[in-house]
């Protein structure tokens, strides 16, 4: 699938994995639109790739329109990836066993919202953008990536909301990619392990607890690159034989308990 002279849509895009799908895209020559609700950060990633920004929330269909418009004013719209995505550690039973310390409820149906109907979200209102492209010599009319993760296979103590919602991605790759061929969109997904991303700080203890999830990546011994995620991302928007797939990107780690 041709990049090139096209515009894509990146959510999460002012940071982390987000940010360097943002450039890799821009790099191959597509126009891309960065999606987040930091304005300050986001506009700055936009304007090094000479991109636009979306203040965007990606559980709110107006907002999504809005970003998919602003694509679609670049230049058609052929890529998305969805990047966005929030985090909660708690187990599910409190130390004190009291109904009241049990996992906050309302914690759990956020994560869902913003990580799973979030992503669903784009999807489904890109995928409808997409669907008036003028179709490539395959029949394509544009591909979509989302990002999971290996909690979703190996979720660990207190990732009982996290893993939920990345399990829930997984799940929905290989009926939406089926729903999608009907309009030649295709849909893929990564598992990302443990990846180098402002998540984990910058302080040195925050250098030392990354060299402890290090020991445990088979090999590589190093937590991935962003660009290393950015990389299989671009290629399973460009390569038009990659659909319904969940790839795992984790040099081999598999989680342990906690």
């Amino acid at each position: 699938m041709e990049l090139n002279n096209t515009s894509a849509l990146v959510t999460g895009g002012a940071s982390g994995l987000g940010e360097a799908t943002v450039r890799a895209l821009a790099a191959r020559g597509a126009r891309v639109v960065v999606v987040d609700l930091n304005a300050e950060r986001g506009e700055a990633v936009a304007a090094s790739v000479q991109g636009v920004f979306a203040s965007c929330d990606v559980t709110d269909p107006a907002q999504v329109i809005a970003a998919i418009d602003a694509a679609t004013a670049l230049a058609p719209l052929w890529s998305v990836v969805n990047c966005a995505g929030i985090a909660w550690a708690q187990r599910t039973v409190g130390k004190d066993g009291e109904y009241a310390s049990a996992h906050d409820l309302d914690v759990y149906r956020k994560v869902i919202e913003v990580n799973l109907i979030g992503t669903f979200n784009v999807c489904r209102l890109a995928a409808t953008a997409m669907s008036h492209n003028t179709p490539d010599d395959d029949g394509g009319r544009g591909a979509l990536v989302n990002t999971a993760s290996v909690a979703a296979q190996d979720g660990q103590i207190g990732q009982v909301a996290y893993s939920s919602s990345k399990g829930g991605i997984v799940g929905l790759t290989l009926p939406l990619a089926r729903d999608l061929s009907a309009v030649g969109v295709r849909a893929n997904c990564i598992l990302p392990g443990l990846i180098d991303t402002p998540i984990y700080g910058f302080a040195p203890e925050s250098e030392e607890f990354k060299a402890r999830l290090a020991s445990g990546v088979l090999f590589p011994h190093r937590l991935g690159q962003p660009s290393e995620f950015a990389s299989l991302a671009v290629e399973l928007l460009a390569n038009s034989y990659m659909n319904a797939a969940c790839v795992r990107l984790d040099a081999g780690v598999r989680l342990p308990p906690k």
